[in-house]
């Protein structure tokens, strides 16, 4: 038998939604209304309906659980139509244990809204959150270069190419240069060390030749090149981007510059900064929710003596900073 469990209301009408990748249930009451709860697929149309129902019945807030990447199109639907949407940690309302089920989770949800329970999780404005997945995608294909330069280094060593050994950066200048020479099936002279050879590079000449000269395969030329080619791509994809991040923030570049007079911030990590937490820090009403949100704070959990680690909070939305 479902636990009855009675609170005073503080929000007149409102809807608990408990959200899944190819349906949701959804539950309203409040003030005047009979406590129903429907189910609704995650299609655009079934959302457009569940929005019409809302807006029907008057309901002024919206509560769901951030579970995955699944509530997003429903609060992009939802949001724009003037409804309150609130986004809240999962753990902070988790149901009372026995039998669970979506119905029970939507009303559970519900029930703790128009209490007055709940508190909803900050999401940053639609322009910061596209900012964001720009920033964010374009650190993800720097990690795929990078992942790319040492699947390089792997395969000259497998081909006992010790460039890596008396080179520091296996993809600068020199080191390209001599790879292009590889990969085009060519034995690298005495010729070529001394046309790229410069004061800086610690190896001497005769050290540099020894290492070029491998056992190198038609295998490994193959692998060299494509994965040369798939950098190349990968920086042409990160040079678009860069443009649009630019283009989007170019209304703050007043912001930007200032920023980047702070010691060890570029202009990358400027962009990146902004695109996490914004520019309007109201949001914060002190170091120490900023540094909560970015995920920075070691946190406090200890039990029986024991101090245990969480994982920083990752994803769209994150705890109240206020």
């Amino acid at each position: 038998m479902e636990s009855q469990v009675s609170f005073n209301q503080v929000v007149s009408r409102g809807c608990g939604i408990d959200v899944h990748k190819k349906m949701l249930v959804a539950t309203i009451s409040g003030e005047g209304l009979n406590t129903e709860t429907r189910e609704f697929g995650t299609v655009t149309r079934s959302l457009t309906e569940l929005k019409d129902w809302l807006l029907e019945n008057r309901v002024t807030h919206v509560v769901m659980e951030s579970t995955g990447v699944y509530w997003k199109p429903v609060y992009h639907v939802l949001e724009p139509s003037g409804l309150t949407v609130w986004i809240v940690n999962a753990r902070h309302v988790k149901n009372v244990p026995g039998h669970k089920t979506d119905k029970q989770d939507s009303r559970w949800l519900c029930k703790l809204l128009l209490a007055g329970l709940l508190k909803p999780s900050y999401i940053p404005p639609r322009e910061q959150r596209e900012l964001r997945d720009l920033t964010r995608y374009r650190s993800k294909l720097v990690q795929d270069i990078s992942s790319n330069k040492n699947r390089i280094i792997r395969i000259l060593e497998d081909c006992n190419v010790k460039l890596s050994s008396v080179l520091s950066d296996t993809s600068g200048v020199t080191a390209t240069r001599l790879i292009d020479k590889l990969c085009q099936g060519k034995e690298v002279t005495m010729g070529d060390i001394e046309e790229v050879y410069h004061k800086k590079i610690e190896a001497t000449k005769e050290e540099l030749f020894e290492a070029c000269n491998g056992y190198i395969t038609d295998h490994h030329i193959y692998l060299l090149g494509t994965i040369r080619g798939d950098n190349h791509h990968l920086e042409s994809l990160i040079r678009d981007l860069d443009e649009k991040i630019k283009h989007a923030l170019a209304p703050y570049e007043n912001a930007l510059e200032r920023l980047r007079e702070i010691p060890g911030l570029n202009r990358k990590s400027v962009e990146d900064l902004i695109a996490e937490i914004g520019l309007d820090m109201d949001v914060f009403p002190n170091e120490n929710h900023l540094s909560s949100w970015v995920g920075v704070s070691p946190g406090n959990n200890e039990s029986a003596g024991k101090k245990k680690t969480d994982a920083p909070p990752t994803g769209t939305s994150r705890p109240n900073p206020s």
